[in-house]
């Protein structure tokens, strides 16, 4: 996968996450009682999170100064 694949799958779990944010918080203000769904949910934006941080740590490497 090159730079610029990895950039763009970058933003593809940003949106993703963002969606997903959005969801939760309807289905939580909407007074849902599906608690299951929303639990699922939120460990998809977990993993999602998780692949974010990865590929940011690959683009971005630390620089020890």
């Amino acid at each position: 996968m090159t730079e610029d694949e990895m950039r763009k799958r970058l933003e593809a779990l940003r949106l993703e996450h963002r969606d997903l944010d959005a969801a939760i918080d309807a289905l939580s203000g909407a007074g849902a009682t599906d608690q299951l769904q929303i639990a699922r949910l939120k460990k998809r934006k977990l993993r999602l999170k998780d692949q974010i941080t990865m590929l940011e740590d690959y683009l971005i490497p630390d620089i020890i100064a």
